[in-house]
């Protein structure tokens, strides 16, 4: 019985193995970040993972510092290209551009473009609205801005797939509901590079384009997109690094443009307040155009109106010029008055550095002064203990006279004594006076005179 129970327990678990190993497990594609998903869950580990190797360029290897690519570096060649050689040549598809437009017909050709752009998405239940430039219009008066020569739109990142998926290469044939219908053809022409949505190189930047196929104009359609809903959740980006919340863009408000039904973000005056400074919602004087709030539009002003617009601008141009010419001549000025200030606070430290050396070297010379002047004092005092002490008595004696004898002096250290024979008392005290010649008595036979010497010490005998 166990035996059995065991076999069969083998058997179910073997069963189950075969299930599992048939179920296909869903690859991870690199286009997971840029599919519709649903944003309230959580995606998983294996979604993240195929993110960040999307990020890093599809090896999950890093490009360059921080794994960011370098502007320029990679990424899908230009899709749209415009004729150029003018910043109105930049405004035109370069497959259908035949010229410039002048102001009248740029002006149909526009108001006629977006009719039928608005149509065909409402008639097929697509999302759509205003942006920009065009956004700034419909606040005004719910028309284009005469001298805006862009019209932009805007769709969500799912709408822009599933653009690409169904509609791409669509062409729309429009006929107008006036008196004189107006027949034209669009294409509707979605960029390959939409599953890209990080700028890259900068040469997509525009997803997709509602061009006229007579003239080339077109209305520019980009796609917002959550690129980090892990860690910046409710933040729309596109490719232009315009961002938006999503209470900003949600619920789209159902309105009237140019005739026809469009749809406007919830919060459109914070969007325009933030795209372009709250001037932009209150100038009235714009482009050559002047706005009339009686019947609430943009009119262009009169030869003589711009003509006046034009030597007010220059007077201003020139008054501001003559602002900053002065402006510059201040600061100069000013930059001179303090080099001169400078100069003199350096020059007046330098003087008491001077003085401050000239009082320290006068005061050194004063006291090497005085010691010079004390070891002469002292030099003086040791000289005169050396003449005139008993115990140097011997230094003194008078020199030897002709006869190799030493000359016999008188001593007249005792006033009471007798006075030595040849010579008086005044004699006797002129010659004792050092250098002074003592006058030997005439009964010497010699005829020099020698220098009369300390008197030598002793006792005098008398006959």
């Amino acid at each position: 019985m166990m035996r059995l129970i065991l076999v069969d327990f083998l058997i179910l678990f073997a069963f189950l193995f075969l299930i599992i190993e048939a179920v296909p497990t869903p690859a991870i594609t690199l286009e997971t970040d840029i599919q519709e998903r649903d944003t309230t869950t959580k995606p998983s580990s294996e979604q993240q993972q195929a993110k960040r190797i999307e990020r890093r360029g599809g090896n999950g290897k890093r490009k360059g510092p921080g794994g960011r690519k370098k502007k320029g570096e990679g990424g899908l060649p230009k899709y749209f290209h415009e004729p150029g050689g003018s910043e109105l040549g930049n405004h035109y598809d370069s497959r259908f551009e035949h010229g410039i437009q002048d102001y009248a017909d740029r002006k149909n050709t526009q108001l006629h473009m977006l009719r039928a752009y608005l149509t065909f998405f409402h008639e097929n239940h697509l999302e759509t609205w205003l942006a920009h430039g065009t956004l700034l219009g419909w606040w005004w008066n719910g028309r284009m801005l005469p001298w805006d020569w862009d019209i932009d739109t805007q769709v969500s990142g799912s709408t822009l797939n599933y653009l690409g998926d169904h509609y791409n290469q669509t062409r729309y044939d429009y006929q107008s509901d006036e008196e004189v219908p107006v027949k034209r053809t669009y294409l509707l022409d979605v960029n390959p590079a939409i599953k890209e949505r990080e700028r890259g190189n900068g040469n997509n930047i525009i997803d997709a384009r509602w061009i006229d196929t007579r003239n080339g104009l077109y209305i520019d359609i980009t796609g917002l997109s959550e690129t980090h809903p892990d860690d910046q959740p409710g933040v729309w980006v596109c490719k232009n690094y315009h961002r938006y919340k999503t209470m900003d863009l949600y619920p789209m408000r159902e309105t009237m443009y140019e005739g026809v039904v469009a749809k406007v973000p919830y919060a459109y005056d914070r969007i325009l307040a933030n795209e372009y400074a709250s001037k932009a919602l209150v100038i009235t004087d714009y482009e050559g155009h002047r706005w009339d709030p009686i019947v609430k539009e943009w009119l262009p002003k009169s030869d003589e109106e711009l003509k006046e617009d034009r030597r007010i601008r220059e007077e201003k141009e020139r008054a501001e010029e003559e602002a900053e010419e002065r402006k510059k001549e201040k600061e100069a000025e000013e930059e001179m008055h303090k080099q001169v200030e400078e100069g003199k606070k350096r020059k007046a430290k330098e003087d008491a550095k001077k003085e401050l050396a000239k009082q320290k070297a006068d005061k050194q010379a004063e006291v090497q002064r005085q010691k010079e002047m004390q070891q002469r004092m002292k030099g003086a005092n040791t000289r005169g203990q050396h003449n005139h002490g008993p115990e140097h008595a011997h230094e003194n004696e008078a020199p030897l006279g002709p006869q190799g004898g030493k000359e016999k002096s008188v001593d007249h250290t005792d006033s009471h004594k007798t006075q030595p024979p040849g010579g008086s008392a005044s004699d006797m005290s002129q010659a004792s006076r050092p250098g002074d010649v003592f006058k030997k008595p005439d009964n010497q036979s010699t005829d020099e005179e020698a220098p009369l010497g300390p008197p030598q010490r002793g006792r005098q005998e008398f006959s």
